[in-house]
């Protein structure tokens, strides 16, 4: 993106009702063409951070999806593989008010068609049932191991220590799904917390402030406090956005979803949820430049070194040397925000891993 300037229209929405309603028109009618996947995709997830947040839109905000929940019966026979997305757009739309009970006859049509059987992963087998029992329906009843299994992947911190966002972002998902985004009570050991710390001190290292957010709002729905170094600069990201309006509005090439995220995390710490004045108009989310990263350096440095510590102390000098003030600057608030950081870089340097083929030869 190149140049994106904000503008002042004389029609930007101020008052939550009218920011809801400007954001839920610009994603339903404006960025994507109505009901191809991408469109799904955006429209489940401002529609589930607005349901999540408690932010009560009014009708406006609703009624621009009133033909899609008519006629949404008629896709999900038609898409059936589309059925999460399909079934959390017509849930929230129906918990947030927009009148209708067609939801809980969707539900017992999938679990009937066995959808939630052709799923190839836990975590998607876990999205499937969360969606489900918001109508009473389990579609895996039979699966009484799932829960269990999703334990122990969030509790082997040592897959969170190394740079992996595929793993991170599954992590964070495991937690919304398992304590059904925060409105259920659940005690997580010490494992799970520090699988989440490192999780985000990886997040932090690399300025990604996508999955840093997630990784907050996993730690508010798992009971936990995050750090207030990461929150801050979660809520200062937020504020930098420049919204994009009109013709200046690039919908697809945008970071829409850090936008959501950065809110939703602001949310769940307590801000005002979709504060930023928007126009009725085309929209488009675009993040402010991140600082220098030092995450790719330190990776890189490990990398190279014939013989790797995982001691932090013996290391932080010699990475320190390979960085910028910037990025030293990300690393000694990774370090401060990180109560066993000292862990953390143990597992990130894989010092303990012999080169493979020289252990199976010896």
């Amino acid at each position: 993106m190149t140049n994106v300037v904000q503008l002042t229209f004389p029609n930007r929405a101020r008052t939550r009702a009218d920011r809801l309603a400007a954001l839920a028109s610009a994603f339903a009618d404006d960025r994507r063409s109505r009901g191809d996947v991408f469109w799904l995709k955006e429209n489940a997830e401002f529609l589930n951070i607005m349901e999540c947040t408690q932010a009560a839109p009014d009708d406006r905000a609703l009624e621009v999806h009133r033909d899609f929940y008519d006629t949404i019966e008629k896709r999900l026979a038609f898409f059936p593989q589309y059925y999460r997305f399909l079934l959390s757009i017509c849930l929230d739309l129906e918990d947030l008010g927009i009148g209708g009970d067609k939801g809980k006859r969707l539900v017992q049509w999938t679990a009937d068609e066995g959808l939630a059987e052709a799923e190839m992963s836990d975590l998607q087998r876990a999205e499937a049932r969360r969606l489900m029992l918001r109508r009473g329906v389990d579609p895996l009843a039979s699966d009484t191991g799932l829960g269990a299994r999703l334990m122990a992947f969030a509790g082997r911190a040592a897959t969170f220590a190394m740079p992996n966002k595929k793993a991170a972002y599954e992590l964070t998902h495991t937690i919304f799904y398992l304590t059904e985004y925060g409105r259920k009570s659940m005690t997580f050991g010490p494992d799970v917390t520090r699988s989440l710390s490192f999780a985000g001190t990886l997040a932090y290292l690399d300025q990604n402030a996508d999955l840093l957010a997630e990784v907050c709002v996993a730690m508010r729905f798992a009971g936990l406090t995050p750090p207030a170094i990461w929150e801050a600069w979660i809520t200062d990201h937020t504020d930098s956005f420049i919204v994009a309006s009109g013709d200046r509005a690039e919908p697809g090439r945008d970071d829409y979803h850090e936008f959501l995220v950065c809110t939703w995390a602001t949310a769940t710490a307590g801000a005002d949820p979709f504060a930023r004045p928007v126009s009725f108009d085309r929209l488009s989310f675009h993040a402010a430049p991140r600082r220098s990263a030092p995450l790719r350096s330190m990776s890189q440095t490990m990398l190279d070194l014939d013989s790797r510590s995982g001691d932090w102390t013996r290391m932080r000098g010699l990475i320190a040397n390979t960085l910028d003030r910037d990025a030293m600057a990300v690393l000694e608030e990774a370090e401060a925000a990180c109560t066993e950081f000292d862990a953390f870089f143990a597992g990130f340097a894989r010092a303990g891993m012999a080169n493979p083929l020289e252990r199976l030869t010896a």
